[in-house]
């Protein structure tokens, strides 16, 4: 059973009010979490690591509440998506560990959510940046919310350790007119449509 010792979290919040054009009635908000966690798997290969996605769901849940309580509750809350890097001294592999605990946290937090959270996942060195890739929570065709929150820790990953992320956002990009499947059309049972 390895362990994820937390070095230090970081939160961003967005609230967007125009981008460009008119200003919106109501702005786009996206918040956005960072955990920096010691990689117990850093400087040589381990050839059986999946269960380790067990011992980081507590971390996604802590991670998603924090998330939820800076976004006001999960009133409003539209969109999501995760993201990892891994320092030098792991492997990419290492950031697939975040599929489950961090992406089904979310889901199960948030309730009714059907959509595949988008994920994104690189190695890379100190300051290194990630765009969480965001979608809607419930239909991964809903043109309207396609997105993506940079987010990097000037201090991490470390070459030890691992960066994790979680991203939520409340609306459609401000002044989305690009058609596709509306949010009013969204029948929210296979995750698609």
């Amino acid at each position: 059973m390895p362990e994820f010792p937390i070095r230090k979290t970081t939160m961003i919040i967005e609230e967007i009010s125009h981008d460009g054009g008119p200003t919106a009635q109501t702005p786009r908000v996206r918040a956005a979490i960072i955990a920096l966690v010691e990689n117990p798997f850093s400087g040589g290969y381990v050839e059986d690591i999946q269960g380790a996605m067990d011992d980081l769901k507590p971390l996604g849940l802590l991670m998603t509440d924090k998330l939820i309580a800076a976004l006001g509750g999960i009133e409003g809350i539209d969109g999501y998506g995760k993201a990892a890097i891994c320092g030098e001294g792991g492997e990419l592999e290492h950031t697939a560990l975040w599929h489950v605990p961090g992406g089904y946290s979310m889901r199960e937090r948030l309730g009714e959510a059907k959509a595949i959270v988008p994920s994104a996942m690189k190695t890379g060195g100190v300051g290194t940046c990630i765009d969480i890739p965001l979608g809607h929570i419930n239909a991964a065709y809903v043109r309207s919310h396609f997105d993506a929150m940079e987010v990097r820790c000037p201090d991490g990953p470390r070459a030890d350790e691992l960066l994790f992320a979680l991203a939520m956002s409340k609306g459609p990009r401000i002044h989305h007119r690009v058609a596709g499947l509306a949010v009013e059309d969204v029948k929210g049972q296979d995750g698609l449509r």
